[in-house]
């Protein structure tokens, strides 16, 4: 769990004070960030849960997975599904 953490100085730095003043913590960020680029806004608390307490490189495996991933219909499943696999495979 330590590698999971960002130093303050770059969190402040990504910070916009009129888009993220209900962000207090780096893992909030991080959930938002990854609904906008999956294109399911709607279901930002799931991924503010994933992103406080799975590990960051499982979610980075799977969001470059998403990214290389060509005509696909839905991003989110496509995301999700792939976690599963990682965390099946990295038992």
């Amino acid at each position: 769990m330590a590698g999971d953490f960002v130093k303050v100085g770059d969190v402040l730095r990504k910070f916009k004070s009129d888009k993220d003043k209900y962000i207090s913590y780096e893992f909030q960020k991080y959930g938002y960030e990854l609904a906008r680029e999956l294109g399911d806004l709607k279901n930002t608390s799931l991924y503010i849960k994933l992103a406080k307490e799975t590990p960051r490189g499982l979610l980075e495996d799977a969001r470059s997975f998403v990214k290389d991933a060509k005509n696909v219909k839905s991003r989110a499943k496509l995301f999700m599904w792939r976690l599963q696999q990682i965390k099946k495979s990295s038992k």
